[in-house]
């Protein structure tokens, strides 16, 4: 992407936005870190304004400076960075404010929604406990006043059984359940300014809907001012009045949200949009001639004993219900489905890496469990894993050159020094990564460069299959297009099998030949993409390609007004029949009786439905 200057337009604020009084208001805020070489400006002179009632949706790539500037307007910039400029909220400077003041304001008038709500809530404290923490500390309420008002703010921001939610720990609830639970934080004082930063990236479709139809319905009913910063667009186009467009810690673009979407007329906007556009199908017509069987799994299943209490029985849960697929060698799989739907499972059965309950794994026509260690371990070099979150899944004090080159040490020992290092630098070059980054740690690489590591940490061996985990959640539109196409590459040059799990059917339309839909551990539909796309059998298919976001202010507001309420069944719990006939609009009185069977939809397809001939 070609470097460009800051447009004029840039600074033009649409009139929507002029019209009423801003509650924050920012004024040439520059943010800058201490570093070794030198001060790194990670924001430059940004001027932007949120007024009561609208919401702002800053967009950019990872690095752009969204999350700093808004940080710098709470204070809380790591201890080298350093703020300077204005950040005036409702009247009061809050760049330089003291510490005692910016902590009457951060809270109670400002909320915020961060990434990751598992790091961001107290571990050791309940979630009742930690609602009523935040009102007695800012509203000065009895205790039992705080615990009555946390439960209606539980129910207001849509948590299944808000009473059991209070006396659990943030650990004992789901992603999109946490994430709730921030947003009620967030709300708790009744705050005229919210922030909500990135407040769905990791996750599924389903409830980052949920999510996003939530904050817009909250920003309706309460009036505030609110600030969503995203690299998503559909989420921007579900529920942004204006957007701001950052590049490289600058503004390029701002204005009414049908304008910067419909009609962006800055290059570096255009070429976000282009990338956050639905990928067309991209993986060819399937040939005439079959290709030999290379993974073959047989009525699969797995589960797990879970505590339920201090000296209690221990439940079931069954993680994975018999699964039954094959993989052809050079087949591109996708698995898609909500979070707990077994997807990850799935990937550790494949690569032997958890006991099953029943069933087998059946690589190259060898067992897998039926294998000693030793002659498993010697097959790992074949199958390889790229994980979902690369700076977790990467060692922190090993440098590129150490980590890429670790599997060669445990699988290639007879490379010397010298052998190594030249298969480093080729799969560095066939990964499109720098060979100056070779002396960087983790943490001095982006996301995208960090996730081109562990795929050339994986491939390094040559592996006969990858299976990648959802390894696009945290990566900002235009890199997760990079890394599609050099998965597709990698895969096309060496005609090794894969598997890409994911929970958005946007992102494995291009990649994959065939699609598998999970649903609480259990097969749903399996089809060829093109077919699945155009027609697809399952109500649970048709409910995931409706979730999907589209970057179109005139269609996404809409589609989150049909976003679903509820969290999925608990998989300890199951429905019974059909697991998912509790949220299915074509369910029938069978669907409770009976689970249905696996069946040949023709084409090579085949559904777990009922109805699913009536419903075509």
């Amino acid at each position: 992407m070609a470097c460009a200057m800051p447009s004029t337009h840039a600074s033009t604020e649409a009139a929507a936005g002029a019209a009423a009084p801003a509650v924050l208001a920012l004024e040439r805020l520059t943010v800058t870190f201490a570093a070794a070489a030198g001060a790194v400006a990670a924001v430059e002179n940004l001027s932007l304004s949120v007024a009561r009632g609208e919401c702002l949706g800053v967009v950019g790539e990872s690095g752009a400076g969204k999350s700093q500037a808004f940080l710098a307007v709470m204070g809380l910039l790591a201890a080298n960075g350093r703020a300077s400029g204005s950040a005036r909220f409702a009247g009061t400077e809050l760049i330089g404010l003291a510490p005692a003041a910016l902590d009457r304001v951060r809270g109670s008038r400002i909320g915020m929604v961060f990434q990751d709500p598992l790091t961001s809530l107290t571990p050791h404290l309940t979630v009742g406990a930690q609602l009523a923490e935040v009102m007695r500390r800012h509203l000065d309420l009895p205790r039992a006043a705080a615990r009555s008002r946390a439960l209606g703010l539980l129910e207001r921001v849509q948590l299944t059984d808000p009473a059991q939610r209070m006396r659990q720990y943030p650990h004992e609830l789901s992603g999109g359940m946490r994430q709730r639970v921030m947003i009620a934080l967030a709300l708790a004082c009744g705050p005229e300014l919210l922030i909500a930063d990135e407040p769905t990236t990791a996750l599924d479709v389903t409830v980052q809907a949920q999510i996003l139809a939530l904050l817009a319905g909250l920003k309706r009913e309460r009036s505030m001012a609110m600030v969503l910063i995203t690299h998503d667009m559909g989420a921007v186009a579900g529920i942004a009045d204006r957007v701001a467009v950052m590049r490289a810690g600058r503004l390029v673009e701002t204005a009414a949200v049908a304008t910067v979407l419909k009609s962006p007329r800055d290059p570096y906007t255009r070429a976000l949009l282009r990338a956050a556009a639905p990928p067309a199908a991209g993986v060819p017509p399937a040939g005439s001639t079959p290709r030999p069987t290379a993974l073959a799994l047989a009525d699969v299943s797995v589960e797990f004993a879970v505590g339920r209490g201090w000296l209690k029985s221990r439940a079931r849960l069954k993680a994975l219900r018999g699964v039954t697929l094959e993989l052809a060698t050079g087949e591109a799989l996708g698995v898609v489905g909500e979070s707990g739907g077994g997807k990850s499972t799935l990937a550790r059965a494949v690569l032997a890496l958890l006991r099953l309950s029943g069933g087998e794994v059946v690589w190259m026509g060898r067992r897998l469990l039926a294998l000693q260690p030793r002659e498993l371990r010697a097959l790992r070099a074949e199958l390889q894993i790229v994980f979902q979150d690369p700076l977790d899944a990467l060692d922190p004090r090993m440098t590129v050159r150490e980590l890429v080159a670790e599997p060669l040490v445990v699988h290639r020992p007879e490379l010397d020094t010298q052998g190594r290092a030249q298969a480093v630098a080729e799969i560095l070059c066939r990964v499109e990564l720098d060979a100056g980054l070779l002396g960087r740690y983790p943490h001095e690489l982006s996301g995208g460069q960090c996730q081109r590591v562990g795929i050339a940490r994986a491939m390094i061996l040559e592996p006969r299959l990858l299976v990648c985990d959802e390894p696009l959640s945290a990566l900002d539109g235009p890199t997760q297009r990079e890394i599609l196409a050099l998965l597709d590459t990698l895969r096309r040059e060496s005609g090794m099998s894969l598997i890409f799990i994911s929970h958005n059917l946007g992102v494995v339309r291009w990649l994959c030949e065939r699609v598998l839909v999970l649903y609480l551990g259990t097969m749903m539909e399996l089809a060829r993409s093109e077919t699945l796309y155009a027609r697809p059998r399952h109500p649970y298919t048709r409910e995931l390609l409706a979730a999907v976001p589209v970057p179109d202010p005139e269609v996404q507001p809409a589609r989150l007004k049909d976003a679903r309420v509820g969290e999925p069944p608990s998989p300890l719990a199951p429905p019974s029949g059909c697991v998912y006939r509790t949220r299915c609009p074509h369910a029938i009185a069978l669907c409770a009786e009976r689970a249905p069977a696996w069946e040949d939809a023709g084409g090579g397809a085949r559904v777990a439905c009922h109805r699913w001939r009536e419903l075509v």
